[in-house]
């Protein structure tokens, strides 16, 4: 972070804020309660988002490191539980919730947040978050769902990855949207930015 700080970057912290993985140092926090079905990647599961008094401690602990560690801003992952099979009933309304808490979480502790995919839910947000971090955008044509964003000079960051520049980075840049092609598994092996 420090090293990026001195290139004059700034640096953001991603974190999962949607689902457990076993693989994290605090796993062992989340009783089997408030976890659900896979979300298809190894050792994540979803969370029930709903339930406030368990997950609110162990994601400010977890936005108390980003700070810590010096990030300028979180990348909240996985915070569209309510549009996936979770396997909790949640609603869109229970999303916007917990999203809206998570965006008051981090600025409480002096960073910028973004909001991580979830375009839908844009209208209710975007007053909560500094900007967006899509995945996609262009494949599943939602990049116009974060022109909120947009409209008040706030940056929409874009991560494609399987389509080639040439098929999206005109359009991205037409927007203003900083679109880049990454591998999927975010190696570094592919960094192709539009600018």
């Amino acid at each position: 972070v420090s090293t990026l700080h001195g290139q004059g970057k700034h640096v953001i912290c991603y974190i999962d804020v949607g689902t457990s993985e076993n693989y994290r140092p605090d796993f062992a926090s989340f009783p089997a309660s408030v976890e659900g079905s896979s979300n298809g990647w190894p050792g994540e599961q979803w969370l029930d988002i709903r339930n406030l008094s368990v997950l609110e401690p162990i994601m400010t602990a977890r936005f108390q490191m980003c700070k810590q560690k010096g990030f300028d801003a979180v990348e909240p992952d996985n915070m569209d539980g309510y549009e996936n099979g979770t396997g909790f009933p949640i609603t869109a309304a229970q999303q916007v919730t917990y999203d809206t808490w998570v965006a008051g979480e981090v600025h409480a502790l002096g960073m910028a947040v973004f909001q991580k995919n979830d375009g839908e839910q844009t209208p209710e947000l975007a007053s909560h978050f500094d900007g967006a971090i899509t995945e996609e955008c262009n494949v599943y044509k939602e990049c116009v769902s974060f022109d909120p964003y947009l409209a008040k000079g706030e940056p929409v960051l874009n991560a494609e990855y399987s389509l080639s520049t040439s098929a999206f980075c005109a359009a991205d840049n037409a927007a203003g949207i900083m679109g880049a092609r990454f591998d999927l598994n975010l190696t570094g092996a592919t960094f192709e930015p539009c600018w």
